[in-house]
């Protein structure tokens, strides 16, 4: 770069992102799998998530992810999610986001891109890793059940779809009974056999379990309800009680970023006093160093890892550079050194 001439700024919009993610439903999963190992092996910094709450709500929230990744392209950048459910009433997401993407050498950021659908669709992809590493049966779900009926769930279930996974059967609950519907609905344009179920019917009754709310606390202390050892894809991070917790087989993304911000893994710590109800992280799981324990009720909580973002976003800030997006020339000043050449 010369250094008289700021980099253009691009942006790039929900259109092309969609159809990115549309187009490339492997690709995904590899790259989120990849960013794992990689994290493992110290070739990406992923700092504390912040969170910026709010005195009027103790749901509303927005946090920065700030993150590296120092592989063979290395980057920079963060994500600005923000989440407020209760715009679900007005006929909006719950999650909004933007990602930056800067130069690994600069510093100056290089994109801009809607974050909602990557954040939403790393995490589909981190659940169905999840699935593939703690489930007995990989690929096959006699019955799956749905806790919280979003997107997260939707995106979970097109490329737990997309991945060939067989689901005979999808139980779908949630405190809306017209958001369980409508999944219900999309759930039958995949060809799936989908029912809206009460949530201990739900809990009981599926070998594979998925919660995607937005609970801000525990809720669900019923311990009994998995005595069948279901593998559970704990999205939400704070719907399982500490009964729950203790007595599964547990994984996570990254350990020492679960035991914050007030996750269920983080208060059975508190109210055990140790770690050892953490098998591992993902990392482990893919390597085979972590297996599923088929006696024991098996949690993937993944707290989000912004090298997640980060590295699919890169990807699709990439791969769409030649199509046709808005791109700012002018948007950084002329540097301070050039008026004084």
């Amino acid at each position: 770069m010369d250094i008289h001439h700021p980099p253009a700024l691009s942006i790039l919009g929900a259109a092309p992102i969609e159809a990115w993610l549309q187009a490339n439903p492997g690709r995904l999963l590899e790259l989120v799998a990849q960013v794992y190992l990689d994290a493992a092996e110290g070739l990406a910094g992923n700092p504390d998530s912040y969170f910026l709450r709010f005195a009027d709500s103790d749901r509303n929230r927005i946090i920065a992810l700030p993150a590296v990744l120092d592989d063979a392209r290395p980057v920079a950048g963060l994500k600005w999610i923000a989440s407020f459910p209760e715009n679900t009433r007005h006929g909006l997401d719950r999650a909004s986001a933007l990602i930056i993407l800067n130069d690994r050498q600069t510093g100056y950021p290089l994109a801009c891109l809607e974050g909602s659908l990557i954040s939403a669709a790393r995490t589909a992809a981190s659940a169905v890793l999840g699935a593939r590493c703690l489930h007995p049966t990989p690929g096959h779900s006699a019955h799956f059940g749905v806790v919280g009926c979003g997107p997260i769930a939707w995106r979970t279930l097109c490329l737990l779809h997309q991945s060939g996974w067989a689901l005979e059967q999808v139980s779908l609950c949630d405190l809306d009974p017209a958001r369980a519907e409508r999944l219900r609905q999309r759930c039958q344009d995949l060809g799936l056999r989908a029912r809206v179920a009460p949530l201990e019917t739900c809990i009981r009754n599926s070998d594979l379990l998925l919660f995607a709310t937005s609970a801000v606390r525990p809720g669900i202390d019923q311990a009994h309800w998995f005595a069948h050892a279901p593998t559970v894809l704990h999205l939400s991070l704070r719907d399982l009680a500490t009964n729950v917790v203790l007595q599964a087989q547990n994984l996570a993304d990254n350990v020492s970023h679960c035991l914050k911000a007030a996750t269920s893994l983080e208060l059975a710590w508190l109210q055990a006093g140790h770690q050892r109800f953490i098998a591992g992280d993902i990392s482990e799981a893919l390597r085979g160093k972590v297996t599923p324990d088929p006696t024991r009720p098996r949690i993937f909580s993944p707290f989000g890892m912004g090298v997640l973002d980060l590295a699919v976003a890169r990807a699709i800030h990439h791969d769409c550079a030649a199509q046709p997006h808005l791109r700012v020339t002018d948007f950084f000043p002329r540097p301070y050194q050039a008026d004084q050449a």
